[in-house]
């Protein structure tokens, strides 16, 4: 075996080595390889290396370490870029004369998966998994995946694989015809293979030769509109997906491969210049950079979550335990009740029962992750956990009792975490013996779907307790984002604003299926009545009541419509009707007559409001607390703010979330329209934050803004002002 190396300064390199007469060119761009400069240079000049050399019979393309090729380099989307073209390095691979194998090691993806498909044949190990998530930054796979993997896949599964951005498993993708063969050993079985295929001849397939697929799919119209109606169900909104199901008709209709392509080039330029585009990046890269504390040194060590404990087996103790469960990480729960730790336990299993039956996991899969949850009705079971979730409902006095309990029990390293959505983490962690060991872990219900945790720090969290924090927050996949313990964290404080503005507007004329209607075609998920309804309108009804405060001027017809017993989805009347085992909302005319009554109560004649007031006022009280929550320093930095709102509020990803859809407005846009509402209203709601009127100013994107380091006072955290909140 000899032994020749192609090294680059610049970014990514390809090592090139001859084992056995075949030419072995292995990607090394850690940690998951992507197609930067010096990998598409590396590989454009080993595979003319390997064509010139008379004793190469053969290439193989693998990559080092965990990934074959994990897609394009982000960072170089939009700038100029340099050196041998992605288009380039494919044609040479696509026209070698000897036969090229990709050895798929591990994580193949977007790029990585369409330069596999420019080999003549397709190794992949066992462990692999294949994808095209372009979609997911707004894009389309513009390297031919649109072209090529219809001809192996057909076109219908390789829509669904392109809309969805799906994570392909090896065994799947051999069903599909995407690889030839899977390998314990792929790189060596690759060469083999590749060297059997020499000795064959000349005639090695090229995907873009296979017509077969396509040419059965002309002519008729359904695989195109079940991907319509796919994308319109999964991709509301979204410009990309409909960019790619385009693609995929040349692929059929056209007879040229090469215009097939063309056309896909056209289209990619399009995505690639839509606002959407940048939206969803700006989200990419604001999901990794949550995860970095500005005042945690990157080196703090953090501790290893080895098993962790769930306090009640509710909705969000269930969820949250299968987060842990679903991570490999043994959890045990506890519940005062044996009752209710049966019934929380059995909701667990049908819910792995549900994904079963689905297909997302197998009998055995599910044996194996139920398994690893176990319960018991004593804190001393505790004893050897690394982190205790409280997880019951939002009760100061309880949680205090709760937190002396963990804290007598517990080991001492144990970090003590409380899924609260507002209540004080200090107050929390006044009662232990380790404050510096107590974090708050906000999870969204339902816990095991929703990727959004708020991570909130007290005045005394350690950096290793934050840091360990963050780290398993990582392995239960979750989008962590941190914030300082302050009344409502970042994501309620914000919703308050919202759902206030939208209860005025209700006040003022608006209905609430006409404030939904604007919201949700605005992108969001789910207009805040279904919302209210959704969550239930008597929790903060129930708080005022129990701490005698008066209902404020926006939650007078909420609270209303719960003194007649208008609770929401959970008794089947609110703002909407809902029939029985449905939560489709249906018209409640009868509650016009209180808005008419409450309003004329209160001082307003209502009036016709347009959805563009309805989607400014919404929107824009969203951006101006999100603006205060940043100067403050309650949240880090504008994306965080972005991020918690698109992973656990529902806000449109193809927007950017309200901080970066502010900034597309431009911010001085966004003080105009705050001074004309804060006019029109009187709604302090409106009144511009500092910030935003600083940055407008000068020019700056709230991006550019440095948070604030100090709280300038202590928050007050008294049950008045939570009940007021909600």
């Amino acid at each position: 075996m000899s032994k020749l190396f192609t090294e680059y300064k610049l970014k990514g390199t390809v090592h090139y080595e001859i084992v056995d007469s075949i030419a072995l060119l292995t990607v090394d761009n850690p940690p998951v390889n992507p197609l930067s400069e010096g990998v598409r240079n590396g590989l454009f000049e080993g595979i003319a290396k390997a064509e010139a050399d008379e004793s190469v019979v053969g290439v193989v393309v693998t990559g080092k370490g965990r990934a074959f090729i994990a897609g394009a380099d982000i960072s170089e989307f939009g700038g100029n870029m340099s050196g041998h073209s992605l288009n380039d390095v494919f044609k040479s691979m696509e026209y070698c004369s000897k036969p090229l194998v990709a050895a798929i090691n591990g994580i193949t993806l977007g790029g990585g998966l369409e330069t596999a498909l420019c080999c003549n044949y397709r190794i992949a190990s066992k462990q692999a998994f294949v994808g095209l998530p372009e979609v997911n930054l707004g894009l389309l796979p513009g390297g031919g995946g649109t072209q090529r993997l219809p001809r192996l896949a057909g076109p219908s599964e390789a829509l669904k694989m392109m809309l969805t951005g799906a994570h392909i498993p090896a065994k799947k993708a051999l069903d599909m015809g995407i690889v030839d063969s899977l390998s314990d050993n792929v790189v060596e079985d690759s060469i083999q293979f590749a060297k059997e295929k020499a000795k064959e001849g000349t005639n090695h397939p090229k995907v873009r030769d296979l017509n077969e697929k396509m040419i059965e799919a002309r002519g008729s119209e359904n695989v195109l509109v079940e991907a319509q109606a796919l994308a319109a169900k999964t991709r509301k909104g979204q410009f990309a997906p409909g960019q790619i199901i385009k693609c995929v008709e040349a692929a059929i209709n056209l007879d040229d491969f090469d215009e097939g392509l063309k056309k896909e080039g056209e289209l990619f330029v399009e995505c690639l210049m839509h606002p959407q585009r940048e939206a969803m990046i700006h989200i990419f890269f604001g999901e990794r950079a949550a995860s970095k504390i500005s005042d945690v040194p990157a080196n703090t060590s953090s501790m290893e979550i080895k098993k962790a404990g769930i306090i009640g087996s509710g909705t969000m103790g269930g969820g949250i335990a299968m987060c842990f469960a679903n991570a490999g990480i043994p959890v045990h729960i506890i519940d005062q009740d044996e009752e209710n730790l049966r019934r929380g336990l059995s909701v667990i299993e049908k819910n792995y029962d549900f994904m079963v039956g689905k297909g997302r996991m197998t009998p055995e899969q599910k044996d194996m992750v139920f398994g690893l949850i176990s319960s018991s009705l004593e804190y001393k079971d505790l004893h050897d956990v690394d982190i205790a979730i409280e997880a019951v409902y939002e009760n100061l006095d309880l949680k205090l009792e709760i937190f002396k309990n963990l804290d007598e029990h517990t080991n001492e390293n144990a970090i003590l975490a409380s899924n609260t959505s507002g209540l004080d983490v200090d107050a929390i962690a006044s009662v232990t013996k380790r404050p510096d060991k107590v974090v708050g872990t906000h999870f969204f219900s339902p816990a095991n779907i929703m990727r959004l945790l708020e991570v909130v720090r007290g005045e005394h969290t350690s950096h290793e307790t934050l840091a360990s924090v963050m780290t398993v927050s990582k392995k239960i996949k979750k989008a962590a984002v941190v914030s300082l313990n302050a009344p409502g964290f970042i994501g309620n404080r914000m919703l308050f604003n919202y759902t206030a503005q939208a209860n005025m507007l209700l006040l003022e004329g608006a209905l609430p299926h006409q404030i939904d209607q604007a919201i949700e075609s605005f992108g969001l998920n789910m207009g805040p009545f279904r919302m209210m309804d959704l969550v239930g309108l008597d929790l903060g009804w129930r708080a005022r009541k129990l701490s005698g405060v008066e209902s404020p001027l926006h939650a007078k017809i909420g609270d209303y419509l719960c003194d007649n017993d208008r609770f929401g989805q959970k008794n089947g009347k609110g703002y909407y009707n809902y029939s029985e085992g449905s939560r489709a909302p249906n018209p409640a005319p009868e509650n016009e007559e209180v808005y008419e009554k409450i309003s004329a109560e209160n001082g307003f004649t209502r009036r016709e409001i347009s959805d563009e007031e309805i989607i400014d006022r919404c929107i824009l009280a969203l951006i101006n607390e999100g603006a205060d929550i940043l100067s403050e320093g309650v949240a880090q930095r504008a994306a965080d703010i972005d991020v918690v709102y698109i992973n656990g509020y529902g806000f449109p990803i193809w927007r950017g979330g309200p901080m970066h859809h502010a900034n597309a407005m431009g911010l001085d846009v966004v003080v105009d329209k705050l001074k004309k509402y804060h006019e029109i209203t009187g709604n302090n709601a409106y009144k511009p934050s500092e910030l935003l009127i600083k940055l407008a100013q000068s020019g700056e994107k709230l991006n550019d803004a440095p948070s604030g380091n100090d709280r300038k006072e202590k928050l007050n955290f008294s049950m008045s002002s939570v009940a007021g909140n909600f």
